[in-house]
Order: C-alpha cells, then structure tokens, then sequence
C-alpha cells in the first residue's frame, strides 16, 4: 500500500467545489469472508475526485428543473418532500443516477473507487474504523427508519473527508455485478441496513432499472493524466 490515507502528499491535486481528491493508489479491496466480496485483492487505482457528499434533494431538484428528467417518485409536484432538500435523493435507478452525473459534468464510480474512498489505505471495514458503531452512520441500528441530512454522521467521515459513505443511501455505481452483466453494482448501505451490510467491502447489486427509496447516488470525476 502506498499511500497514507491522512496525508494527501505532494500529487494533491485543488478539487472542485464538493469534492475531494483521492491521490492513486495500491491498495487491497474485498475481504477474505465467504460473501459477494471475497476474495481479498490488491488493485492500483488512478487519482480521481470523489464528492464530498451523496446527491441531495435540493441538487437533484436542479437538474430535474432543467432537463425536464422524472422526479423520484415521492416527490410531489416535481419537487423533494419539505425540510429534506439536505437529504440524499433516493428512488433513483442506475440510469438515473448516470443521467444526473453526466448533467453534473461528473460521473458514476467504479466500485473499487468506491471502496478506496470509503476504507482508505489500511483495510477498515467501516469508513470510521474497524467496528460498527451506530452513531457513526445512519443504518438499521441507528433506529431512525429514513433518511437523514447528509453530514448528520461526521465521526462517521472517511479517511479522506467523504461523509455518508456508510449507510443513509445506497449509492450506485458505474460496475457490473455479474459477468453476464445484468446488475449493477451498489455500495455503501442505506439507514435500513444491517451493520454486515454498510462495512466498505460490501456489495450490494440490483437491475439498473430498479429503484428504491434507499437508492441515491454521489459522483466522481476523472482526472486527465
């Protein structure tokens, strides 16, 4: 492993407003658990941005104003329910998600981006650490039964600033599940998960056409090399 999570070194790079960047990197992804994550692997993954934050409400709402895109379909009158335009947008499908990122002048993660982000350079199995703790996410255990404002965690925040990144929402990713490719990828849990479910090696997989009210999405950026 090549890179201390808590220290960017000399190849930071300024991000773009809400987002941070994730120097490049060896690092080893999975868990050598009998899950969908297994086996433990190591992969070098290139410097990209990552934001800071899922999608919101409020932020979603903007590019369902401008391009005319369906609402999720809880919203009322095309517009996020009131006092929860800070809460991650969810019933949102893969191609939702795709469609939004490339609005946005972004992109989806690939799951091994994802999951850098999320447990850093030395393995943790929860952004935080290496033991669940339901202060630090909003998950099943936490016991609020919905989404919360993202941000609403920080002890929670990963080793290189993102917040949310376990459980509150499920966040879609650009990778396929299956060699067959028929699912998509999703990371990260949601505020109805268990604690196995919102550890950073999870993955979680749907149809790119489902959505949920646990589904949103956050964006990354690539970087020209």
């Amino acid at each position: 492993m090549t890179q201390d999570p808590g220290e960017p070194g000399t190849n930071a790079v300024e991000p773009p407003p809400g987002m941070v960047f994730i120097p490049r990197a060896e690092v080893a992804l999975g868990s050598a658990q009998a899950f969908d994550e297994n086996p433990l692997h190591t992969v070098v993954v290139e410097p990209f941005y990552l934001d800071i934050y899922p999608v919101t409400n409020a932020a979603y709402a903007e590019f369902v104003d401008g391009t005319g895109h369906r609402a999720p379909k809880h919203w009322v009158d095309r517009a996020p329910p009131h006092g929860e335009e800070d809460h991650p947008v969810v019933w949102l499908s893969w191609f939702d998600a795709v469609a939004y990122a490339k609005w946005a002048g972004k992109r989806l993660p690939t799951e091994d981006e994802w999951e850098y982000a999320a447990r850093g350079t030395d393995g943790r199995e929860y952004p935080w650490g290496h033991t669940f703790s339901a202060e630090c996410c909003n998950a099943r255990a936490t016991g609020l039964g919905r989404t919360s404002a993202v941000g609403d965690f920080p002890q929670g925040v990963s080793p290189f600033g993102c917040h949310d990144m376990a459980g509150n929402a499920w966040e879609w990713t650009a990778s396929w599940a299956d060699t067959d490719r028929v699912r998509r990828v999703l990371r990260g849990g949601s505020w109805g998960s268990g604690a196995m479910s919102v550890r950073t090696c999870y993955r979680g997989r749907d149809l790119p056409s489902y959505w949920s009210n646990a589904y949103g999405v956050r964006c990354a950026r690539s970087i020209a090399l």
